[in-house]
C-alpha cells in the first residue's frame, strides 16, 4: 500500500488497524513525501523566507528524516501493527522558472491559514530570494526536491 504526500494526515490509533486489516503478513506499508534539499544555500533561503506554513518540520531532509520515524506508530499504547520504519531518500531534481515554487509553496497545507500580512508577503519574499540568486534569476533552474520514503512492513 502507498501514500503519496498524505501519510502524515494519517492518525494511526484509526487508520493503523484498518491499513493493517487489508495488508497481508508482510504487506508494506509505504509513504512517500517530496521533501526540498535545503542543503543548497538559495532553498535554504526559500525555508527561511516562507516561514514554517510554506516549509514545514518535515519538509527538508534532516526534518523529515525526524518527523516520519514514527509516523507508523500509534500514538495510545495499543500495540503496533506494523515492525520498525525504514527511511530512504531519492535525489531527483525537477526543472522549475521564477514563478513556479511561489505558485506551488502557495498550496502548501499551512499557507491559507496564515494571517493575511504573512499570505501576502509571503510569495514576495520567495520572489526576492530567487530575483537575487545566480542559480534562480533567469530562465529555467533545478529544484532539487527529493523524495523520502518510509517503509513499514506489517507483523
Amino acid at each position: 500500500m502507498v501514500a503519496g504526500n498524505a501519510m502524515h494526515w494519517f492518525g494511526m490509533v484509526v487508520a493503523g488497524p484498518g491499513i493493517a486489516g487489508v495488508l497481508a503478513s508482510g504487506g508494506v506499508l509505504a509513504g512517500l513525501w517530496n521533501v526540498m534539499d535545503d542543503r543548497t544555500e538559495w532553498v535554504a533561503g526559500l525555508a527561511r523566507v516562507s516561514g514554517s506554513a510554506a516549509v514545514g518540520p518535515r519538509d527538508t531532509p534532516t526534518g523529515w528524516r525526524a518527523g516520519t520515524a514514527d509516523a507508523h506508530l500509534p500514538k495510545n499504547g495499543v500495540a503496533a501493527r506494523f515492525g520498525s520504519a525504514e527511511q530512504a531518500g531519492f535525489p531527483p531534481g525537477r526543472r522549475r522558472t521564477a514563478g513556479s515554487p511561489v505558485a506551488a509553496l502557495a498550496t502548501r497545507a499551512g499557507m491559507p491559514v496564515m494571517p493575511e500580512h504573512g499570505r501576502e508577503a509571503t510569495p514576495g519574499r520567495i520572489r526576492a530570494v530567487l530575483a537575487n540568486r545566480p542559480e534562480t534569476a533567469r530562465g529555467g533552474f533545478t529544484l532539487l526536491m527529493p523524495t523520502g520514503v518510509l517503509r513499514v512492513r506489517r507483523l
